[in-house]
């Protein structure tokens, strides 16, 4: 590792990333890949490597998940509600120490830039605590039945088993909790698959499980790639149940491949959301909201608001105020604190964004700003993307129906609510959608008419633990956070007595 990429971190960081290849989490025990082999993780702010981790494989899945088993069906199956909260709010408060360093380790492999160090620290911690706090409320229920004589009948609700987590790398240590909470609160036990591009965050948060005091065996980290890795979590016969966050097309491949166990899937997948301002928005919030609803993270967010819908009547003003805003953003290092848009997390992912933006411009698209890779003094080196702009364009336009995953946004002129909402829902996603409007009446019409998981009014990409957060169509099944999200973990069982005899 160059050392110099980490000038200014915690020393903690630095250490961290001075003590070798990163080795896979199973039983308990750190250790090496069944192949012996690894494989480099890159800085994408520099394209240096920044370290090398175990390469797992079908057998090493096959390792874990018999770890996690054992886990699932001896100690663990012990271990009181009470005493896996004590567990949670441990690891809860361990994740808050060290949220520097989890956070830094984020932004040198995926180059989320470090300025969002602050809200991780709040975020984090509570999401475990919010989970923490459900954990000693899981309970079944008595139902008056009504068949003669005396029988009880009653319900339990009980972890579903292994659970294999898959993540991406776009927000590496959030995904990571996200699986990693309901499974401790809920008694079940994981496996967990991190992108290959955005592993360390994983890591180190599995390090801090052991310090919670979390059992062996309870929690396993598989680190590689997804067609030897992912897809051995997918269609391995003895994990329960598929956790899944990532693309459409994998989404649709870890369907198939579930069917060897008919195991259970939640799939938290793509989108292409609409964000609709009307001509009555409080503009002073809806420019930078709409503008950062797409640019944030450098637009590597699943419900990123890439379809810019704008009454037609304002279009003109506001498309202006939203070009001066992307000309005021700062591109730069993601280990810079003054870094609002930082890099595109791998050489893959710029390449397949730049496409787009060749594929945009060739369909016709008007190129308002941005539509190049940045390469001022000091960037040149590392996978940036200007924020882009694209008007003039189609609904049928790739740029329009395709998910980017990048900082690339569409202005659209609309002329009427019904006229927006058709064509807003016209798309094959439904995961996210935006309302600009004063007007109380309209954002709730709209937000009922919108297909999708989540409408923001006067805001974009609010998320609180408490608070649900899923799709419809082919963004996927399956809701994460929020209280309903433990029965994506849970079974239920019917119990009958037949209390005469």
């Amino acid at each position: 590792m160059n050392i110099a990429q980490t000038d200014g971190f915690t020393a903690n960081t630095r250490n961290w990333l001075s003590g070798g290849a990163r080795k896979l989490l199973i039983g308990g025990e750190w250790v090496e890949a069944a192949t012996g082999e690894t494989f480099a993780t890159f800085n994408p702010s520099t394209g240096r490597e920044l370290a090398q981790i175990a390469r797992g494989d079908a057998r090493d899945v096959d390792r874990a998940t018999r770890a996690a088993r054992a886990a699932f069906e001896g100690e663990w199956s012990r271990v009181k509600p009470y005493d896996r909260q004590m567990m949670m709010l441990r690891l809860a408060d361990l994740v808050e120490r060290h949220i520097d360093e989890l956070g830094e380790l984020d932004t040198l492999e995926m180059g989320a830039p470090i300025a969002r160090i602050p809200f991780m620290r709040r975020r984090s911690p509570s999401m475990l605590r919010y989970y923490a706090g459900l954990t000693t409320n899981l309970h079944g229920d008595t139902v008056q039945n009504s068949l003669p004589g005396q029988i009880f009948s009653y319900t339990t609700r009980e972890p579903i088993g292994v659970v294999g987590a898959i993540i991406p790398w776009n927000v590496p240590l959030g995904a990571a909790l996200i699986k990693l909470a309901p499974v401790l609160a809920t008694g079940c036990t994981l496996v967990l698959k991190p992108a290959e591009e955005a592993s360390l965050s994983s890591l180190r948060l599995g390090e801090l499980v052991r310090e919670a005091g979390v059992p062996a065996g309870v929690v396993n980290i598989i680190t590689g790639y997804g067609a030897e890795a992912g897809a051995a979590i997918a269609e391995h016969p003895d994990i329960d149940k598929v956790a899944f966050t990532g693309s459409t097309l994998t989404g649709r491949r870890i369907v198939e491949a579930s069917k060897g166990n008919l195991k259970r899937l939640s799939l938290e997948l793509g989108g292409k959301s609409p964000d609709i301002i009307f001509a009555d928005a409080p503009m002073d919030a809806a420019i930078p909201g709409a503008a950062m609803a797409v640019f944030g993270n450098t637009g590597q967010v699943c419900s990123a608001g890439t379809r810019l819908f704008i009454e037609r009547k304002v279009f003109d003003e506001v498309i202006e105020k939203i070009l001066a805003f992307t000309a005021s953003l700062r591109v730069g290092l993601a280990t810079d604190p003054e870094t609002q848009i930082g890099p595109i997390a791998s050489e893959r992912q710029m390449n397949r964004v730049l496409e787009y933006l060749a594929v945009g411009q060739t369909e016709g698209a008007r190129l308002r700003a941005g539509g190049m890779r940045a390469t001022t003094t000091g960037l040149e080196n590392g996978y940036f993307v200007t924020p882009t702009v694209f008007s003039d364009v189609r609904d049928d336009m790739r740029i329009v129906q395709e998910e980017i995953f990048g900082p690339v946004v569409a202005a659209i002129p609309f002329d009427d609510p019904e006229e927006v909402v058709r064509r807003a829902n016209a798309s094959i996603f439904g995961l996210g959608a935006g309302i600009w409007t004063t007007n109380l009446g309209r954002a709730h019409r709209m937000a009922a008419a919108l297909r999708s998981g989540s409408v923001w009014v006067n805001s974009y990409q609010l998320m609180d633990p408490a608070m649900p957060f899923g799709g419809f169509k082919q963004s996927g099944y399956g809701r994460e956070s929020g209280a309903e999200h433990l029965d994506e973990f849970m079974t239920t069982k019917a119990v009958w007595i037949n209390t005469e005899c």
